[in-house]
This record gives C-alpha cells, structure tokens and sequence, in this order.
C-alpha cells in the first residue's frame, strides 16, 4: 500500500473507546435481547450484538480507506473501510455513526443507510466479531482529522485500485470490509455514482 497519506494529526488524541463500554445484542432479526461489554462480545468465538460500517466518497469517486490502529484487540495493522463501530446501549445508530465519525475521523457527514447482513469472523486466539452490521454510504466533503489512537493511517483510493489491491493482496483487509465492498460493488453501484454525483454538484 505505497503512495499513502500520512494520518493527520500526529500530536495525539484521547482513547475513546473501551472494552467495558455496554454494547446492543440483538437475535438474527436485529430486535434487541440485552446488553453486554465490548471485551466480552468479542472473546472466544463471539456474541452478536449490532455493529455499523460506514464508506465515505469524495467527489472524484475514491473511497476513503484506513488502517486499523495497531492497538487493536482485533485486526490491528489491517485496512478497513472508512469508519466501523458499535452503538452503545441507549444510541440510535443515528446518534452513534455521527458520535464515531467525530471520534476516529474529526468528520461529520450526512449517511444514506443501504443494508444489514450478519457475519462471523475469528482472529486466532484473540476473539472474533460475531455482528449484525448497518451498512452506510456518504461524502467525505469535509477534512480528516483522524485519531491516532484509533488509527494508524488513512487514504483515499479508487474503487479500480481497490478491486487490484484486493485481488492481489487480500490478507491486508478486515474480513468485513471485504464481504462489503463486495456487496457494494455488485449491488450499490447505482446509489455510489448517484452520491458522488451530487458531491460533484457540491463542490463544481
């Protein structure tokens, strides 16, 4: 992954997320059935609770990328999609996606919700994420600002180079990111182009 921006703001940020924080588990139709910590939703093989991914588009169409700060408990080092988390107990996803975006990206923006799926996927001996995903797309029309305690790095690449780099090199991406990009790509296409559209109108 050559010819990367370096993550802004090298001058430190406060941790803002903890294994203790009480997250949303739900059944396999999304309803709510309790609430757990973060630490142990991820141990052993996981415990499904709701979860939210979200792609951020600048106007030229690149997907802003980034690579997981390497603190993490799970996947760290890898590169994922433009901002990934959980609603804590009592959040709307509403309140949540727009609270995360502030916290890993110093970014606000309006999201357009496309679709939930449900995956599994295990890191050794470290734990899994077991989740019940709402996946978003939105404009990246204002700067990043990115945590450093949250992420190691960060880059805007085109949907083409994004395919290549996945073909080529799919071991340096979160199992997530890969299930949903390739959602997006065969199913989505249509609302991206229509989004980058209007941020072009935006910014022309």
């Amino acid at each position: 992954m050559a010819d990367h921006e370096p993550a802004a703001d090298p001058g430190g940020h406060p941790t803002v997320s903890s294994d203790d924080e009480a997250l949303i588990l739900v059944d396999e139709h999304d309803q709510e059935i309790g609430y757990l910590s973060k630490g142990q939703c991820h141990a052993a093989d996981g415990i499904l609770h709701r979860a939210f991914s979200v792609f951020l588009f600048d106007a030229r169409g690149r997907l802003l990328i980034q690579k997981r700060g390497r603190d993490k408990r799970l996947w760290p080092l890898y590169w994922s999609n433009s901002c990934c988390s959980h609603p804590r107990r009592g959040e709307s996803m509403t309140i949540a996606t727009g609270r995360r975006l502030r916290e890993e990206l110093g970014m606000t923006a309006a999201l357009e919700f496309l679709y939930k799926f449900t995956y599994q996927a295990s890191f050794g001996d470290a734990g899994a994420e077991h989740e019940l995903c709402w996946v978003y797309i939105g404009l990246a029309n204002t700067p990043v600002r990115a945590n450093n305690t949250e992420i190691e790095d960060w880059r805007f690449v085109s949907p083409e180079e994004l395919d290549r780099l996945m073909n080529r090199q799919a071991q340096l991406f979160t199992p997530w990111f890969k299930l949903e990009w390739a959602q997006l790509r065969s199913e989505f296409q249509d609302r991206i182009d229509h989004l980058v559209t209007a941020g072009q109108r935006l910014t022309g």
